[in-house]
């Protein structure tokens, strides 16, 4: 068996898919993107097709290593953003070549379910208890919701009031019994992570998400001393030695993006590597229905595994949804806040590939909002 193509679809809202051929009509999917780069990614797996063209699919890992490493400049979002999709994509044609499931090539599954969270907004105490009674209603047993919009440099008394105004209506509609996790999204500083990290402790989260940006590792350690809130980091981080020191570090949580980390085969690595420091996999992915599956598969067959990201309903998805370009839904039909595991071949979905090709002729232009304080001046998104 040989790959006969690469196809890339730009679609909306705000996502990039990968179609792999072979000579024998297996088809294999993945999900490339970066958000509000989707572009320069497909540019990026466009480029790497010319290595995969004729080549064996199951070579997986020997794929991975010249896609990742084969050039002299390395790294990156948008080249290990291309690579994890190319990676998806060959994992869901090995599975279906053998008919087995993902799960089952990676030794087998673990749980039969996977529990996955809902997101909420951040936005006022009033609006969050209608959303999260939403999705208790609807079975979920936890929630993520962002700590604050654009913050200051060094928050105000007022500012930090109006996050745990917002974490403790939260947690007054969840009762005990459930979660939250909170998203300070890398908009705080170490100082301003401090502060509220300390304020909203009694309340119990599940984890706090991002308490600083990615490249302030170095600060992590003083963070994790200085609360007993455990942290979560990892979606804007690309491999293992992006990990490394944020788990050193002591994070309680490691979040690599299945787009964004080099697919199943680096995020399996990843949570190994986390394995060794006590710490759980959560993996993000506020993505399309591809980037989900291969994140159930990698969940359902690693134990230090915690819980799962998915995108019904977040804010981002306006012109269509996580259930917008697959042919059957059962696989996303969460049961009392759960995925259950099946056993499908390959990532586990059926991609309606008339309604892929019918968006990407629309395409889309995605790019996130650029913030700025008061005074004009650039402030975190």
């Amino acid at each position: 068996m040989k790959i006969a193509r690469v196809e890339t679809f730009l679609v909306p809202p705000r996502w990039l898919f990968c179609r792999i051929d072979t000579d024998e009509g297996v088809v294999g999917w993945g999900e490339p993107v970066v958000e509000g780069r989707a572009e320069v990614v497909r540019a990026a797996v466009e480029v790497l097709a010319d290595h995969l063209v004729g080549a064996d699919p199951l070579r997986i890992q020997d794929h991975w290593q010249v896609l990742s490493k084969g050039g002299f400049y390395r790294g990156g979002p948008v080249l290990s953003s291309a690579v994890a999709g190319i990676d998806q994509a060959l994992w869901d044609i090995a599975g279906r070549t053998l008919g087995v499931p993902v799960h089952t090539l990676l030794g087998g599954p673990v749980r039969d379910a996977v529990r996955v969270y809902a997101w909420v907004g951040g936005d006022e105490p009033a609006r969050i208890k209608d959303e999260i009674t939403a999705q208790i209603d609807a079975g979920f047993t936890a929630v993520k919701m962002n700590a604050a919009g654009r913050t200051s440099p060094l928050t105000t008394p007022a500012e930090t009031a109006a996050v745990v105004a917002r974490v403790a209506a939260a947690r007054e509609t969840l009762g005990p019994h459930r979660d939250v996790a909170v998203d300070f999204h890398g908009r705080f500083s170490a100082a301003n992570a401090r502060r509220v990290l300390h304020e909203i402790a009694p309340l119990h989260p599940l984890f706090v998400e991002e308490p600083v940006l990615p490249d302030q590792a170095h600060l992590l350690a003083g963070l994790v001393a200085a609360s007993s809130v455990p942290l979560a980091t990892g979606e804007r981080l690309y491999g293992r030695a992006d990990f490394l020191p944020a788990l050193s570090a002591g994070i309680a949580v490691a979040q690599p993006d299945l787009s964004h980390a080099g697919g199943i085969s680096e995020v399996t690595r990843i949570a190994s590597l986390a394995e060794t420091f006590g710490a759980h996999l959560a993996p993000h992915c506020p993505l399309g229905p591809i980037a989900l599956a291969a994140s159930l598969q990698v969940a359902f067959a690693t134990p230090n595994f915690l819980i799962q990201e998915q995108s019904r309903g977040i804010h981002y998805n306006k012109d269509a949804d996580l259930l917008s370009y697959v042919v059957d839904t059962e696989p996303f039909r969460f049961v009392d806040g759960q995925a259950l595991r099946t056993e499908l071949p390959g990532l586990g979905i059926t991609v309606d590939e008339d309604a892929v090709r019918a968006a990407d002729r629309a395409g889309h232009a995605w790019r996130n909002p650029v913030w700025r304080h008061a005074d004009g001046s650039f402030a975190e998104w």
